[in-house]
Parts: C-alpha cells; structure tokens; sequence
C-alpha cells in the first residue's frame, strides 16, 4: 500500500489518519509489519520523529503493538470486542491508579451497564452458555472447598470469568467487552478488601444470579446482579 502527504493536515496527523485508516480497513491485518520508521518517513515526506509521534498514538489506541530487537518493529493488532476490552481494562486502571476517577464512579458504570445486562443474558443466553456458568459456579464451589484462604486469588478469577460471560451472554459484544474490562478493574480491589465473613455471601450471590439466567428468569436475574452491585458498593465505597 502507498501512502502519499495531505498538506491540510500537521505532518503528525496525516501519518496517524493514514495508518489507521489502512488498520481499519484492513490493508494491514492483525499480524502484519508496518514498513520500518525510516520507509514511512520517507513515503510521507516527514522526520523519523514525527513518524514516531504518530505510530505512539496508533499504540496508545491499541491498533498496533512495538517489538523492540531486529526482528522487531510495528505490528499491528487485531480490531475487535477483545482487543477494545485489553485496552479498556489498561486505561482504567491507569486512571483509577492516578486518581482521575474514582472506585465509586466505576461502580456506578458498572450499575448501569450489568444490570440490563443481567436481565439480557436471560433472555438470549444460549445453552452452550448456560451450561459454561454452571460449570464454572460449580468449580468455584470445589475450589472454595479446597483452598485455606476465601479471598484467594483464583477464586476471584473464576469470578470475573463468570461476570465477564454474563455480559457475553447478553449478545451484546461492546457491551461485554466494558462490562469485563471494568469487573477486571473492580474485581480485585474487591477482593482484597471484602471481609472473610462475607466472601460466601458474595459466591451465594454469584449462584443465585446463574440459577436465574439458566432459568430464563430475567426479573429474577436483575434482582440478583443488583444485590451483588449493592454488595461491592458496600465494601468498595468510602463511606461503606
């Protein structure tokens, strides 16, 4: 593919449109080398450093990765719900490390977003999917048996398994793609500060909200997400 310079625009953003441009309409696949600094710099009529400057945007957007060492470069990443949840679950903790959002404000998100989700996944969960919770409630169970520590970390794993395929079931890709990137943000926060006394509580919760969404009970499937929101409020919140 060529690529040739659009003076309207500042060296760095014709470089970045063009690239990504090419990304999204596939010219370049998940997978493939971009043409080295040095070749792009010279197809656009720019510095190496303005070529960088745009291929830093394109990385921080998740559509290409850098490889550093001689077999390495810019390569580009594949475009879909998956690749937008890695880069959601990156810039959320990012921020909520920074401090520019706040553990409250996710929640919120959270509430927004799962709830309907919740009532969703019962009424379009597919059996294959329904039969996967059970399977991973069940493991949870064993495991919980198993281990000394309620607040193991695999336990919250099969946790975020099970929320993240709640919203997966929902038939919605996007928005299981937010709903998993923000439970992979909340979900350890929570697991570190919810009291051992409360940790079956939370599991109990977790069976209740898969028993209703195999029944197809979408009412029923609600009111149990929502209670386990109203139990990471609980624990998360400042005030709590």
């Amino acid at each position: 593919m060529s690529f040739t310079p659009e003076p309207v625009r500042r060296p760095r953003e014709q470089v970045e449109k063009q690239l990504r441009d090419a990304i999204v309409s596939s010219s370049f696949k998940g997978g493939d080398r971009l043409p080295s600094e040095a070749e792009l710099a010279r197809e656009f009529q720019v510095s190496r450093s303005t070529v960088r400057e745009a291929l830093r945007v394109l990385v921080s957007e998740g559509l290409i990765s850098k490889v550093p060492g001689a077999g390495g470069g810019s390569f580009v990443q594949s475009v879909d719900h998956d690749s937008l949840k890695s880069l959601l679950s990156g810039s959320l903790e990012t921020i909520l490390k920074f401090g520019k959002i706040s553990i409250d404000e996710v929640n919120a998100v959270r509430r927004m977003l799962e709830v309907p989700a919740a009532r969703e996944a019962a009424e379009h969960r597919t059996d294959a999917q329904a039969a996967e919770l059970e399977r991973l409630v069940q493991r949870q169970d064993e495991m919980a048996r198993a281990v000394t520590d309620r607040r193991d970390p695999a336990l919250y794993e099969l946790g975020q398994s099970i929320y993240s395929l709640v919203a997966e079931a929902s038939g919605n890709r996007l928005l299981a793609s937010f709903v998993s990137a923000m439970a992979g943000v909340t979900i350890p926060v929570y697991m570190r500060d919810l009291p051992l006394e409360d940790a079956e509580a939370a599991r109990e919760g977790t069976r209740a909200l898969v028993a209703a969404i195999v029944a197809r009970d979408a009412e029923g499937a609600e009111a149990a997400m929502t209670a386990q929101l109203d139990m990471v409020q609980r624990h998360l919140s400042p005030a709590g």
